[in-house]
């Protein structure tokens, strides 16, 4: 079975309680079995969270090393992280689709919020449409994944 890995920067933990408003009221575990539903029996996806940059950097490279798809929100890391802009390039760079996604539309929001480092080099990018985003993102990576 093909593996997805969907992977969350800092504060998505909070999902749920942190500004409703924005991001919707459902949290991780939500997305989790929302994206499994939508999975099936076809592909696992695996939904990760951290608020280490290093820790993604770390996935990333996983992802490279296993020729593994990534659904990537980068979250605050999206507007300035270059360590994580050169780890999602090595998996494109390698031919392995990586969705850079967000839950908001980020450029419906504050101006610094506008700019990514990440989009450059993603395969696509997909946001403003709440957990929906990760289903669109999920599809767009099957489509892509000879596999899927």
């Amino acid at each position: 079975m093909p593996r997805v890995l969907v992977l969350n920067g800092p504060n998505l933990g909070r999902l749920g309680s942190r500004e409703p408003d924005v991001y919707g009221s459902q949290d991780l575990a939500a997305l989790r079995t929302l994206l499994a539903a939508e999975a099936g029996d076809d592909v696992e996806v695996e939904v990760r969270q951290t608020d280490d940059e290093a820790e993604l950097i770390h996935w990333l490279h996983e992802a490279v090393d296993a020729a593994t798809p990534v659904i990537l929100n980068p979250a605050a890391f999206t507007h300035y992280s270059y360590g994580l802009r050169d780890a999602a390039a090595l998996v494109t760079k390698a031919g392995i689709p990586l969705v850079e996604v967000h839950i908001s539309n980020p450029h419906a929001r504050e101006e610094f919020r506008h700019r990514s480092v990440i989009s450059g080099i993603a395969t696509g990018v997909i946001a403003g449409f709440g957990f929906d985003s990760y289903v669109l993102a999920l599809d767009a990576v099957r489509r892509a994944t000879p596999t899927g």
